[in-house]
Order: structure tokens, then sequence, then C-alpha cells
């Protein structure tokens, strides 16, 4: 596994809701953790949020422009991240955002070596989820998408929500290339099914959220969790979407892997040499 960026378009997609439910439901491996570094420019909303303000501002992606200065973002990376869950193991981490949006300026020499850091923390056994909001993909911070092996598209199946979305999908498109896979990840919120949205942005649909507004309050506002909350639609869908995420991690490494020294791509590689 490796590194899962979300973003969105204009409103409020969900970006930040989807990639709290992917952290709290991604599948790990024994000795294994997942990790969301919310890398909004626009500011962060785990802090206020999920977090309810318990932390204050003392842990946050500010304090890495510091320490990049200093010389010591990878020292201090691991010094930010914050247990969500109440287990002893710190398998599910954030990193929480920017508090003030006015920082995003001096967070723009940090976005290129934070990149390779996510890109190399895998050998620490930790998959990367990073919300990059409805502008992070573009601009300075543009290399977190770049750098990662996947990036969903984040957007409610409203029309206004999928006018939003293809722009920025033409965009995501160029800055990105075809080095990092695209999908599509869909708040059913609106009348526009998965296949006709497959069909008109031309993008696959890797998973579909059910539009669940109060379940959803419970990862974007630190709200009081209903009844089965665990067992409720939204966290349902959101584990199946973390485990097609993953399959599609698998089938790009898959792809891009040397072929076996023995086979038919192989021996025409070692010729090419």
């Amino acid at each position: 596994m490796a590194v899962v960026a979300l973003a969105g378009g204009l409103g409020a997609p969900g970006v930040t809701t989807a990639a709290m439910a992917l952290l709290m439901t991604w599948p790990l491996a024994e000795g294994r953790r997942v990790i969301l570094a919310e890398a909004d420019p626009d500011g962060g909303a785990i802090l206020p949020g999920a977090l309810q303000g318990t932390l204050g501002n003392s842990h946050g992606l500010r304090n890495l422009a510091i320490a990049a200065r200093q010389g010591q973002l990878a020292e201090s990376f691991w010094r930010q991240l914050v247990d969500v869950t109440d287990a002893e193991t710190r398998d599910r981490l954030v990193l929480p955002g920017l508090y003030d949006p006015a920082h995003a300026s001096a967070m723009e020499p940090v976005w290129q070596p934070l990149a390779r850091l996510f890109a190399g923390i895998e050998e620490h056994g930790h998959d990367v989820l990073v919300d990059l909001g409805r502008r992070g993909a573009f601009g300075s911070s543009a290399v977190l998408a770049q750098r990662a092996d996947v990036v969903l598209l984040v957007a409610r199946s409203t029309l206004r929500g999928l006018q939003s979305a293809q722009v920025r999908l033409e965009a995501l498109r160029e800055s990105v290339g075809g080095s990092v896979e695209l999908g599509m990840l869909l708040v059913d919120e609106g009348p526009f099914s998965k296949e006709e949205v497959r069909k008109t942005l031309g993008i696959p649909v890797t998973a579909v959220l059910p539009w669940q507004p109060k379940e959803a309050r419970v990862l974007s506002d630190g709200a009081e969790q209903p009844r089965r909350f665990e067992s409720g639609s939204l966290m349902r869908s959101a584990r199946s979407a973390a485990v097609r995420v993953q399959e599609l991690m698998a089938v790009r490494r898959s792809r891009l892997a040397p072929p076996p020294p023995g086979s038919a791509e192989g021996r025409a590689v070692s010729h090419a040499r």
C-alpha cells in the first residue's frame, strides 16, 4: 500500500468526512498503521471538528513549516501525529491541518519534501491518506497529488456537484498525467447514478458513500454517535470503499512492476538494455 490523495471541487463535497471515514475503516494487516494528513491550504477542519478542539493548536501542519526551516521535518512529523482512537496500538493517526489559512504561504517550500516523506513512509509500515480539500491538488501543493499512487475526486451526485467535479477532473488530468490512478468517490445525495457519472465524466467511480448527514457529523464535527453507528450505512460503505481503493492500488502496483526476468516481457527488457 502507499499514498491516496482525496480532492474536491467547489462547495462542500465532503472530502474531510470521506477521508475520516476511510481512516476509521481502512483494513490494516498486523503491524501496519494508517495516517490521515490534512493538507488543505484553506485550513483544517479536524482539530475543531472531529477532535472537538481538545488539543488546541499544539499539533499540526504548521509546525512542520518551522521544523523544515530547521532541517528537522522528518523527526518532527512523527511528533505531530494524533491518535484518533482509544486503542493502545496507535494505528489510526491524524496530522491536523492548518488552523489559519494565512499560514498556507509558509507551507510552500514544505510540500515537496513532505510529498517525498509520504512516498517513502511505507518502509515504516504506514499507509497515508491525504486530504487536499478543494484546491490542494493545484498550485504549490499539487506535488502531493502528483506523488500519490491514487487520487480520488470526491463529489456529490448533484448537478452542481458534478459540474464542479468535471472542471476539477480536467485540471487533475493535466496536473498528474498518467502516472497516478484517478478515481471518483461519489457521495450519493443527488439523482445521478454511478453509471451515469462514469459515462458523463469518463472516470471510474471507485466507490459510493451514502448521503447520511447525521452519521457524517460524527466524523466531521465530533457529534455524538447514533445507535449502531459502526454498523450503519455510512461506515459499511466506507469499509467497502477502503477495500476498493486498496484493490485499485494493488492493480496499479502490478501494472507498474517490472516483468519477471524469465517472462517474454522480461527478456525483451533485458535485450533492450
